[in-house]
């Protein structure tokens, strides 16, 4: 057995935007492929250029797919009622992306898809993602973290965009 210890750096951010601005603004830049229809038609493929063509047909605007969303919130209002604050987690990335860091560190495999936080507090909307590249820095593959800070600008990127 083995127990590795690592740190992650999350990237936060506040935004003044009501909390529905902000998931309509996320939601409206990545793909939101119906994921039952997509992982058919992955299977179905018979060659690398085909399944590539089935990824890129799910990806929105910012290269990136929604695998799944899961409001949290619901489940706190649930017990505690509708003055509950929001909070939302989004499952989010793309197949192509996860190949490449999954060939150079397989554990990639388990922080990809990646995931976005959004809630609400009493000083606004936050935003956060933790970092693929401090995820993958103790595995010390320089192959797979020049994918992951690509990753990370683009999440980053995004998140500032929904967050203005």
């Amino acid at each position: 057995m083995t127990i590795a210890k690592f740190e992650v750096e999350r990237f936060s951010l506040r935004s003044s935007k009501p909390f529905d601005a902000v998931v309509t603004a996320l939601k409206s830049a990545v793909g939101q492929p119906d994921m039952v229809e997509f992982f058919k038609e992955t299977r179905a493929t018979e060659s690398f250029p085909d399944l590539e063509g089935v990824v890129r047909r799910g990806l929105g605007r910012v290269d990136l797919m929604l695998f799944a969303e899961f409001d949290l919130g619901d489940i706190l209002r649930r017990e505690n009622g509708t003055g509950t604050p929001k909070i939302m987690r989004f499952v989010i990335g793309n197949p192509l992306i996860m190949k490449e860091m999954v060939k150079h560190v397989p554990d990639a495999g388990s922080y990809a898809p990646i995931t976005v936080l959004i809630d609400e507090r009493p000083d606004g909307v936050h935003i956060s993602y933790d970092l693929m590249e401090s995820i993958l820095l103790s595995y010390g593959s320089s192959k797979a973290l020049v994918v992951a800070r690509d990753l990370d600008a683009t999440i980053t990127s995004l998140l500032h965009e929904c967050a203005n």
